[in-house]
């Protein structure tokens, strides 16, 4: 199994900007396809973001598209979220996960989580 922990969240005001990173442990993290998701208050986590083992392939949710960018670095055991021109509807805890199986974009198909980190977006 592969550990996961996410980092970097925080208060932003809206239009600005946040790169969340997750840290994974062992030497098969290239193995792995990961993904973001969020979670707001009282809502189902939802997909974000998720990239392919090489970093190949990327896909995204419609609300998040040409705002977010997912990236990895193989090297680093480290995947990364970088979200601009965020707003209200942004607020939310994200989550990091590793899945063996591409593409998927539902929880249910993710192996391992992280903690989450939060990200509150004020106006």
């Amino acid at each position: 199994q592969v550990q996961l922990v996410e980092s970097g969240g925080g208060l932003v005001q809206a239009g600005g900007s946040l790169r969340l990173s997750c840290a994974a442990s062992g030497r098969t993290f290239s193995s792995y396809h990961m993904g973001w998701f969020r979670q707001a208050p009282g809502k189902e986590r939802e997909f974000v973001a998720a990239i392919s083992w090489n970093g190949g392939n990327t896909y995204y949710a419609d609300s998040v598209k040409g705002r977010f960018t997912i990236s990895r670095d193989n090297a680093k055991n480290m995947v990364y979220l970088q979200m601009n021109s965020l707003n209200s509807e942004d607020t939310a805890v994200y989550y990091c996960a590793a899945v063996s199986k591409w593409p998927s974009t539902v929880v249910a198909g993710y192996d391992s989580w992280g903690q989450g980190t939060q990200v509150t977006v004020s106006s």
